[in-house]
């Protein structure tokens, strides 16, 4: 099978949408800004997203239409040191609950032996009285309530105060580490490699293992998904759709959330993850025989001769072969072919697993990933597509934005492309579907500068949440164990430069033609001011809605409160869900803020001056008025 003959694709369905999940054309004039790529620096490694100690500084915005022409000016200051500001939602009791719930946070034994002692709490006290404690401490903090109706007066009150919601349902399995790894081996092994081990063309990073099979393990701040069966995953969709629903009805420009690994056998996301990331690796090959290695992915222009010979002398076919290939899709008319032009190339196939294919650089030809696939794993590639396909018709009908959330990087590079797939269907008007792209990866500037640039030449509107990253700890332990390059920055400086790097890019993308929008999302306070500072100097109001904020319930209302107050458009991202059921959760926030606690005294500081100022000014039953 060679080249000119097979080019892998998504999928083929009688579903229009679904149909629609591939790659199209759409050929515009390339519009790229490059910028320099930053140094990394060594230093020693911090806790990501944590809220840093920072001199007290205000941060002074222009307000200022893109096209209006009135040189008048509204000037803006945030001082994030304000904690009326702050806390003015909070009664005395929630401020007290806050300083509490972070103080138990820096002890390591009630940290390190959370789980237990829940456990132990429920057994002593029963479980009504346990369910009462938790509400009054952790719960009460970090999670909105138990069902969509319960979280409504929290949302409500937040949005009076300026801030929005991202609601996340999360509920999760309690399951042993070993029931983990048994349910992940079952969803990440095809049949085929279970029956002849080791005879396909994979690579161990794109494989399970059983030692990480527990994906829980050193994540932070983020829910994991285990496969059972389809009914299952069409119960977590369903629990989607309903979350999304909620968010339309408790805010007109709500936000949900939705994770992939929820939606389909974890299988199909690894193959094809494995197959994109050997085809870029495939281009980058033939970019270094034209001596253009080492540059930023969309400044790597393949000259189109030159690449009609490589491939010809790689035995992909004949001159004419390739030539058809490339006059076909349209390519290389300005005599150069990008990475987007390269990705182009994957288009309608027949079944999903043909897609599945791969190139071998030694034959010329495309070799399948597996030897063949079963029928039932065909329809399970297909049915996560269709409820991909489902969630997002659900967004559109009910006015919610969709956030589609990063995972670990063995299955984030199917997720993004799935993620774009939606964007170029949905966001053709406004945008509807957000990817999400982790700053702590060395690979996270070209992939958002590829992605924005694709947007340009289709004329979508891009849509992006900015995060540090959650899977820091178990990436670096995966890689050095089983033995690939660490995918993570070397250190809390160089994510931070990669975060602003990227965060950059966007914004001179907003301000050039504000079709892109970009959700901030960091407990980071140096990187708020960064952002305000650059909206500043591009002359980018908060009231055009391209620029969002996103801090977790329960943690830096410093930053959030005074930032809506002020008009920024800025949300909390809320969990919900039963008390039991969340404890997984709860458990991670205990860990989380054990980092960034021990590492700043800043919020329990700021909570201590507001209660005090309160106590001094007679205001000892303060209650939020809104």
């Amino acid at each position: 099978m060679s080249y000119n003959k097979v080019v892998p694709a998504l999928v083929k369905s009688s579903s229009d949408n679904i149909k629609r999940i591939c790659l199209s054309h759409g050929r515009f004039r390339s519009t790229v800004a490059s910028t320099q790529r930053d140094e990394v620096e060594g230093g020693k490694e911090k806790q990501v997203d944590e809220c840093t100690v920072v001199k007290a500084v205000q941060a002074d915005l222009s307000i200022q239409s893109k096209n209006t022409t009135d040189a008048q000016t509204q000037k803006i200051e945030i001082d994030f040191n304000n904690t009326h500001e702050a806390y003015k939602s909070k009664d005395n009791i929630e401020l007290l609950r806050s300083l509490l719930v972070f103080k138990l946070c820096t002890f390591d034994f009630l940290v390190d032996k959370n789980k237990e002692l829940m456990d132990l709490s429920k057994k002593v006290f029963g479980q009504r009285l346990f369910e009462r404690l938790m509400k009054m401490t952790f719960y009460g903090q970090f999670v909105a309530g138990e069902d969509h109706n319960s979280i409504k007066p929290l949302i409500h009150k937040n949005q009076a105060f300026g801030v929005g919601s991202v609601l996340d349902y999360s509920v999760e399995e309690d399951l042993t580490q070993e029931e983990a790894e048994k349910k992940e081996m079952d969803a990440c092994v095809s049949v085929i490699e279970k029956e002849s081990p080791g005879v396909d063309h994979r690579e161990k990073k794109y494989k399970a293992h059983r030692q990480f099979g527990d994906r829980r393990g050193g994540v932070v701040s983020a829910r994991t998904y285990f496969y059972a069966d389809e009914a299952k995953c069409d119960n977590q969709m369903e629990t989607f759709i309903n979350c999304i629903k909620a968010s339309g009805g408790a805010s007109v420009d709500g936000f949900s959330a939705i994770k992939m690994t929820a939606l389909g056998r974890p299988q199909f996301l690894l193959q094809f993850s494995e197959v994109l990331v050997k085809w870029r690796r495939f281009f980058n090959l033939l970019a270094a025989q034209q001596g253009k290695s080492g540059m930023d992915a969309l400044e790597q222009k393949l000259e189109l001769e030159q690449l009609k010979e490589s491939l010809t002398k790689l035995g992909v076919g004949n001159k004419v072969d390739i030539e058809n290939w490339f006059t076909g899709e349209k390519l290389g008319s300005s005599g150069t072919i990008d990475l987007l032009d390269w990705n182009s190339l994957i288009n309608d196939r027949t079944s999903i697993s043909n897609l599945l294919v791969i190139p071998n650089v030694e034959t010329g030809q495309l070799e399948p990933l597996l030897r063949k696939f079963t029928v039932e794993e065909e329809k399970q590639m297909k049915r996560m597509l269709q409820r991909v396909d489902v969630l997002a018709k659900h967004a559109v009908e009910n006015g919610v934005r969709l956030m589609v959330d990063a995972e670990q990087t063995y299955f984030q590079p199917a997720i993004s492309r799935l993620t774009l797939e939606m964007q170029r269907i949905f966001n053709r008007e406004k945008p509807i579907i957000f990817n999400t792209y982790q700053c702590y990866l060395k690979e996270a500037y070209d992939n958002v500068s590829v992605d924005v640039e694709l947007s340009r030449r289709e004329g979508w509107y891009f849509g992006a949440k900015l995060v540090r990253g959650a899977y820091m700890y178990q990436e670096r332990s995966r890689a050095e164990e089983i033995g690939y390059e660490d995918p993570i920055n070397p250190d809390y400086e160089a994510t931070n430069r990669m975060y602003h790097k990227c965060l950059e890019f966007v914004l001179e993308e907003i301000d050039h033609n504000r079709k892109a929008n970009v959700m901030v999302a960091s407990h980071n306070e140096d990187t708020v001011k960064f952002t305000l500072e650059k909206m500043n100097q591009m002359g980018l109001s908060p009231t055009e809605n391209k620029v969002y904020f996103g801090q977790l319930l329960g943690m830096c209302d410093q930053i959030s409160f005074p930032l809506g107050q002020a008009g920024f458009p800025v949300y909390k991202y809320v969990p919900y869900g039963p008390v039991n059921e969340v404890i997984p959760y709860l458990s991670r926030r205990a860990l989380e803020n054990r980092g960034f606690m021990k590492g700043s005294q800043r919020e329990r500081s700021l909570l201590w001056k507001e209660l005090k100022r309160r106590l001094l000014n007679g205001q000892i039953l303060y209650k939020p008025v809104y």
